[in-house]
């Protein structure tokens, strides 16, 4: 199981030939043997795949270090001459930010990374919210937050993406037969060269 969720395949045209393709080895004939394709991720699984675990956790250490500020020196203590506050919200951007990087940087063949981004990158503020996150230190209610990524959760497994459409290859026509030269008379040109009929006349 892949990091990200993956694009549905087609499934593939199972050889059969009387039940023997089990017997079949590969190379003989030159037949393959079926390959199968990966299954879809199904609700469940999508669920943990959109969560952002990585970023969560970078998020999760940034935003302790800043709890413990604001627990010492209150909302209006300073970081390097920036206000805790206005330091946790950049947090918070720059984590958001981070999370469609990040899964582009993971992304593999055959991954639906796009929308994995998306539905991640809307995800984490909530994860963000619930985590007790710093910048929404005015806003914080534990039921509110419990209530909002219960939901989210819940859609975004609902979110899939669609199986590619098999392109439809076009017929290639078998290219015309070069007209072939009129064959010429052997024996006409036999004459012409031998002179074979005055012989014949004689």
């Amino acid at each position: 199981m892949g990091r990200l969720i993956q694009v549905p395949q087609p499934e593939a045209n199972e050889l059969s030939l009387g039940g023997i393709e089990g017997m079949l080895h590969p190379g003989i004939g030159g037949m393959q043997p079926h390959q199968q394709t990966p299954a879809p991720d199904n609700y469940l699984e999508r669920i943990a795949k959109y969560v952002p675990a990585e970023v969560i956790a970078f998020f999760i250490f940034i935003n302790a270090i800043l709890d413990q500020v604001v627990r010492t020196g209150g909302k209006s203590a300073l970081m390097a001459g920036f206000p805790v506050m206005a330091v946790a919200i950049g947090a918070l951007i720059v984590a958001t930010i981070l999370t469609p990087f990040f899964i582009w940087y993971v992304r593999e063949e055959g991954d639906a990374w796009i929308i994995n981004a998306f539905v991640s990158t809307l995800a984490f503020p909530f994860w963000a919210y619930a985590l007790g996150a710093v910048a929404f230190a005015d806003y914080r209610d534990g039921n509110l937050a419990v209530i909002l990524l219960a939901t989210f959760t819940v859609v975004s497994g609902l979110v899939s993406p669609r199986m590619p459409r098999v392109k439809a290859k076009a017929k290639q026509q078998a290219p015309m037969p070069k007209e072939r030269p009129h064959l010429v008379d052997a024996s006409a040109d036999l004459s012409r060269t031998t002179g074979y009929e005055s012989l014949v006349a004689r």
